[in-house]
C-alpha cells in the first residue's frame, strides 16, 4: 500500500521513507527501485506515479514510448492497464458485529494476528492509544515507543529530534531528554513493560486486556461504553506514562535495585519481577512514603519475587493484579511483611533454598547469591583486592568451577551434574585458567603452601588468615583441600548450606 500510494513509513531508526517499485511494462516486471533503474528508460521507477489520481494513462504511455521508440503502446497501455487494476483485488477483511464485547473482540485480535510476529494484549492497547486522534493518542504511543527505544541507545536522540519535530516539541519529548545521556542498562524496558508498569500503577489493575477495554469506555459495572472513561482513561495513562519516564523516578529506581547488589542487567532473568517492583516503587512515591521506606519495601519485595519466582511463570499478569489489591487492601507494611514472612519463613531457608540450590547455575538462585556477594563486599575466589562487585561491573568475571568441569567430566558426570550452582563460584580468569583441571586436594593444598611460603601459584593471597575468610566469603566447606571426586555429593550437599545461610543473612540486612 505505501509503494503504491507513495505513502511514508517510518524505519526502525525512526526515519521516514519511501518504498519505490519500479515497473518494466514491457516485460511486466517489478524490482525495488534503485539507482540504477531510474537511469534506464525501460523502467517505470516508482509505480506511485501510475496510481496517482491526477495522472493520465494515456500520457503516461505516450511518455514512455517516446522514451522508448521501439515499444508497442498497445503493449504498454494493456500492462499499465493491468497494473491500476491491483486495486481490485480483494483484501482479507473481517468486519465485527458492533455488538460485541470487547474481550471477544480481543480474542478475535489476537487469534487472527497469531501467525508471523504474534500480537498481544499490549499490541491491541498500543493500537487503540494509536488511533484515538481526541485524546493525543498518536502522541503518547510515540512516548511509549520512543522512550524505549532511547532507554536502549541513547545516541537515537538527535535521530528523533530531527526526524520528528512536531513530537520534539511536546511534553512528552521534554520528559524523556535525560535519556540521551543515560547509559544504564539495568532496566530497558520494553513497551509492553512500560504499559504494564504505567497501567498498573495507575488503575491498580494487573490485567491488560483491562486497559484495552478501558480504552474502549467500557464500564466494568453496567457493562456499558462510555465516553467518559475514554477521556478519564487516556488522562489517567498519560500520568502514568508520565511518571515512568520521570528521570527522578526512574533513576532513584535503578539506584535501589542496584544497592540490593543486582549491579548488571545479567543477573536479572524476570522483567517482569523489575516491573512490579518499579509499579510499588511508583506507588509507595505517589503516596508519599519516606523515602527510606520505599527503599528498604521495594528492596525487599524484590529479592523476595527472584527467590520465590513469583512473577516468572505464565500467570504473572494474575500475581500483579493480585498483589496490587491486597497492597491497597492492607497497605504495604502489612502486606508486604506478612507475604516475606509467609514465602521466605525459617524452613525455607534451611530446608527448601538448600534444595533450590540443586541446580544449574541458569536459575535465579545463583543470580541472589552473588547479589549478596555484591551486598555484602565480598572478594572474588583466591582475590586478594579484588571484589565480586568488581568483577561482575567490569563483566570480567569467570565462573569458577571449585570441582573443575573436565575433571568431573573425565570421572563420568553429566552436564546437569558438574553445572550445579554449588560448584560455581566468580573468579578471576586467571585464576580460573591456573587452576585448570585439577582435583580440588591438589590445589587446595597447593594454596596452602602458597599461604606458608611457597610459591604462588594462584592468586596474591599469601596469608592462611586471609585464605580462610575469603573460604567463608565463599561459601567453602572446610576440608575441601582433602576433597577428591568421591566427595562431590556431600561437597554441594554442606555448600548448598552455606550459600543458602549467607544468602538469608543478605536478606536479612536489607
Amino acid at each position: 500500500m505505501a509503494s503504491l500510494l507513495a505513502y511514508e513509513i517510518v524505519t526502525k531508526e525512526y526515519a521516514r521513507v519511501r518504498i519505490r517499485i519500479a515497473f518494466q511494462p514491457v516485460e511486466r516486471r517489478f524490482e525495488v527501485s534503485n539507482s540504477a533503474i531510474a537511469k534506464d528508460f525501460a523502467w517505470i521507477p516508482d509505480i506511485a506515479t501510475v496510481f496517482d489520481p491526477r495522472a493520465s494513462l494515456y500520457q503516461t504511455v505516450d511518455n514512455y514510448c517516446r522514451r522508448n521508440p521501439d515499444s508497442s503502446p498497445d503493449t504498454v497501455f494493456q500492462s499499465l492497464e493491468r497494473l491500476r487494476q491491483i486495486t481490485n483485488n480483494q483484501i482479507g477483511l473481517i468486519e465485527l458485529d458492533s455488538q460485541l464485547d470487547i474481550e471477544t473482540v480481543t480474542e478475535i485480535f489476537i487469534r487472527v494476528n497469531s501467525e508471523g510476529v504474534t500480537l498481544n494484549q499490549a499490541d491491541f492497547a498500543m493500537s487503540k492509544i494509536a488511533v484515538n486522534e481526541t485524546y493525543d493518542g498518536t502522541n503518547l504511543r510515540k512516548a511509549i515507543d520512543y522512550f524505549c527505544h532511547l532507554a536502549v541507545a541513547p545516541e537515537f536522540y538527535s535521530t528523533l529530534e530531527k526526524n520528528d519535530r512536531d513530537f520534539a516539541k511536546t511534553d512528552y519529548f521534554a520528559k524523556m531528554v535525560w535519556l540521551k545521556k543515560q547509559n544504564d542498562d539495568l532496566y530497558n524496558p520494553s513497551y509492553p513493560d512500560m504499559l504494564r508498569v504505567a497501567f498498573t500503577s495507575q488503575f491498580r489493575r494487573g490485567h491488560l486486556q483491562d486497559l484495552v477495554a478501558l480504552l474502549s469506555g467500557r464500564n466494568f459495572e453496567t457493562k456499558d461504553y462510555e465516553e467518559t472513561i475514554v477521556q478519564d482513561t487516556f488522562t489517567r495513562l498519560r500520568e502514568g506514562v508520565m511518571r515512568f519516564m520521570s528521570e527522578t523516578h526512574f533513576s532513584r529506581f535503578i539506584m535501589i535495585i542496584r544497592s540490593a547488589g543486582f549491579v548488571n542487567a545479567s543477573m536479572i532473568g524476570s522483567q517482569n519481577t523489575l516491573n512490579f517492583a518499579y509499579i510499588l516503587y511508583l506507588i509507595l512515591r505517589h503516596q508519599k512514603e519516606r523515602d527510606a521506606d520505599i527503599e528498604r519495601y521495594v528492596r525487599r519485595w524484590f529479592v523476595m519475587s527472584v527467590l520465590s519466582e513469583r512473577y516468572s511463570a505464565g500467570s504473572a499478569e494474575s500475581k500483579f493484579d493480585f498483589d496490587i489489591r491486597q497492597i491497597d487492601a492492607q497497605g504495604i507494611a502489612a502486606y508486604s511483611d506478612a507475604t516475606i514472612q509467609g514465602t521466605l519463613s525459617e524452613a525455607y531457608w534451611d530446608i527448601t533454598l538448600p534444595q533450590q540450590l540443586d541446580r544449574s547455575a541458569s536459575s535465579p538462585y545463583f543470580h541472589v547469591f552473588l547479589a549478596a556477594q555484591v551486598k555484602l563486599g565480598d572478594r572474588a575466589f583466591l582475590s586478594q583486592d579484588i571484589s565480586v562487585r568488581d568483577l561482575i561491573e567490569a563483566k570480567a568475571h569467570h565462573v569458577h568451577h571449585l570441582f573443575p568441569r573436565d575433571y568431573l567430566k573425565k570421572n563420568g558426570l553429566t552436564r546437569s551434574e558438574y553445572n550445579q550452582i554449588a560448584n560455581y563460584t566468580i573468579a578471576q580468569s586467571e585464576i580460573n585458567i591456573d587452576i585448570s583441571n585439577k582435583e580440588p586436594a591438589v590445589y587446595f593444598k597447593e594454596l596452602i603452601e602458597q599461604c606458608n611460603g611457597g610459591p604462588k601459584r594462584y592468586g596474591n593471597i599469601t596469608s592462611m588468615d586471609v585464605l580462610r575468610e575469603n573460604f567463608r566469603m565463599n561459601c567453602i566447606p572446610d576440608g575441601i583441600e582433602c576433597m577428591t571426586f568421591s566427595d562431590y555429593p556431600a561437597f554441594l550437599a554442606e555448600r548448598r548450606k552455606l550459600m543458602a545461610h549467607k544468602i538469608k543473612a543478605y536478606f536479612q540486612t536489607l
